[in-house]
C-alpha cells in the first residue's frame, strides 16, 4: 500500500469513527485487568503518548492480543468521552488515535479538535 492509500484508509477509519461514535453515542478503548489504558507512543510528536479508541467492541477486541493480551475492550458512553477523556488528554498534551488498523497505524489527532467535532455533529 501506498503512502497515499494509507493516509486514505487512516482518513476514513477516522471518519467512520466519528460518525459511529456520534450516532451511537458510545466509543471503545482497551483496559488493562489491573488499570491503565492502551496508548503508544507518538510516531509524529517526541514525548507523546497517543490513546487508542475505536466505535465497536470488535474493533477494539482485534488489538487485545499479544502485547495487550491483559487489556479489554471497555465501553465509553460519548458524554464522557467528550467532556472527561478528550479534556483530559488534551491538558496533558496527549493525542487520539480513532480506528487504528492492526499495526498501529492511523491518525494522531488532537483531542479537542475531536471534541468540536463530536459536539457540533460535523462529522
Amino acid at each position: 500500500m501506498s503512502a497515499i492509500q494509507d493516509q486514505d484508509a487512516a482518513l476514513a477509519n477516522a471518519e467512520t469513527f466519528l460518525k459511529d461514535a456520534f450516532e451511537n453515542k458510545q466509543v471503545w478503548a482497551l483496559k488493562h485487568d489491573e488499570g491503565g489504558w492502551a496508548s503508544c507512543e507518538s510516531k509524529d510528536y517526541e514525548d507523546t503518548a497517543i490513546f487508542l479508541f475505536w466505535s465497536s467492541e470488535d474493533s477494539a477486541a482485534q488489538y487485545g492480543q499479544d502485547d495487550w493480551k491483559d487489556f479489554k475492550p471497555t465501553l465509553i458512553e460519548l458524554e464522557l468521552f467528550i467532556e472527561t477523556w478528550l479534556k483530559g488528554l488534551d491538558q496533558e498534551d496527549h493525542m487520539i488515535g480513532m480506528n487504528w488498523e492492526p499495526g498501529l497505524f492511523g491518525l494522531e489527532v488532537e483531542p479537542l479538535e475531536i471534541a468540536n467535532k463530536l459536539r457540533s455533529g460535523d462529522i
